[in-house]
């Protein structure tokens, strides 16, 4: 994997909220992904890049369902907040990301082929560079998570693994 500019990456940490690590998750537990995502952001942060919190807020309620919080120890230096799948759409995401001159994104979390996948193929889409750790991502099904990071993640992004990624931004 080529070296990563820190100054121009940041680190997209999807769904890491309570309730979703929670849920039963294949290949990887949500506890052994959190624990990837936490050494990407402590390795992003100590290199000069930023980490960005993404979590989703069903629309129209005026209470969300209990843990929604993002789990303990997962910090952004900014927080988006989502409606739909994907972290681009109305977050004004790519718009805080370009003006902080970010051209390379990180995406991790929970799930593969959900927020995950959708972000991906947005920023593929939008022209940033994206790098997918399949260890720091996991799904709801093992064949699901296989599945996008045999056929859809090589496509459109660089697959790595969580040493290979921090390495990179050293």
């Amino acid at each position: 994997m080529e070296k990563l500019d820190p100054r121009r990456t940041a680190l997209l940490l999807i769904d890491l909220m309570t309730r979703i690590v929670e849920q039963a998750t294949a290949p990887h537990s949500g506890s052994f992904v959190v624990a990837r995502c936490l050494a990407l952001a402590e390795a992003v942060r100590r290199a000069g890049g930023l980490v960005v919190t993404v979590r989703v807020e069903r629309p129209g309620l005026a209470e969300q369902p209990p843990g929604s919080e993002l789990v303990e120890g997962v910090i952004g230096d900014l927080e988006i907040v989502k409606g739909t799948w994907g972290a681009f759409h109305n977050t004004g995401l790519e718009e805080a990301l370009r003006k902080r001159g970010i051209d390379t994104l990180i995406i991790t979390g929970i799930a593969t082929n959900f927020g995950v996948e959708q972000t991906a193929r947005f920023a593929d889409e939008l022209g940033f560079k994206v790098i997918l750790p399949e260890d720091a991502v996991t799904a709801l099904d093992a064949r699901a998570h296989q599945f996008a990071f045999d056929y859809i993640f090589p496509r459109i992004a660089t697959v790595c693994m969580t040493a290979e990624a921090v390495t990179a931004l050293h």
